[in-house]
């Protein structure tokens, strides 16, 4: 199986659970912690230059991780595991996205955090939690957990591992460079992804081997 059970899974979705809960109560009460630390973290990233390659490849960042792009690479992912027969892997990679980006909408309609008051008019909606970040960290999660796993080369899994963890933090640099979100609705994208992530992941244990016996699913490997 290609998501094992893990013992420590319930504890890491519990404490990340608890820190987000946290957070999102300190910019729901406009905490002056967050407050400072957004501050900074937007001095030393943000940028009124709207030219030069480092403006372009932000922009670009932002455009391939959008939420809709996100549905695209979902979209992507689970044809190529259904088209190879990993039909329960694709179940779960587009139920994971999409319950993640639900969970993501609740909790920016909850916070109702309103979006530095910079940010490009083409990014409407609460700010947090960025769900440019929070729908790419769970792509990035996604390729990593069903289909690196395929790949037979060591080194060739280690390389891509290492450009979806910068990927996922040029996005979050990204939406804060742009001042579409503040740096704290960067962070609680994805604490609030990988909760949701940990959460998954143990359905997918529970369930995937179950999934088997249906008619649709019956030949799939998981």
């Amino acid at each position: 199986m290609l998501i094992e059970r893990d013992r420590k899974r319930p504890m890491r979705l519990i404490v990340t659970t608890v820190i987000f809960l946290v957070v999102a109560a300190m910019i729901y009460k406009n905490s002056m912690l967050i407050t400072t630390v957004d501050t900074v973290f937007q001095a030393l990233f943000t940028s009124s230059k709207t030219t030069g390659f480092v403006h372009t490849l932000m922009v670009l960042t932002a455009f391939l991780a959008s939420p809709k792009m996100d549905i695209l690479w979902g979209l992507i992912i689970a044809f190529f595991l259904w088209g190879f027969k990993g039909k329960i892997p694709a179940v779960w990679a587009l139920l994971t996205l999409f319950g993640g980006d639900v969970l993501g909408t609740i909790v920016k309609h909850v916070i109702k955090r309103d979006r530095p008051a910079q940010h490009p008019v083409s990014d409407t909606g609460y700010s947090f939690p960025s769900g440019h970040v929070l729908g790419f960290f769970l792509i990035a999660a996604i390729i990593s957990l069903v289909v690196v796993p395929l790949i037979r080369s060591g080194a060739t899994r280690v390389i891509i591992q290492l450009v979806l963890i910068f990927a996922v933090v040029l996005v979050a640099i990204s939406r804060v460079y742009l001042q579409a979100h503040y740096p704290s609705d960067t962070f609680g994208a994805m604490l609030l992804a990988y909760a949701w992530l940990q959460f998954s992941e143990g359905v997918y244990v529970r369930y995937a081997p179950r999934l088997r016996r249906w008619k649709m699913t019956h030949n799939s490997w998981y």
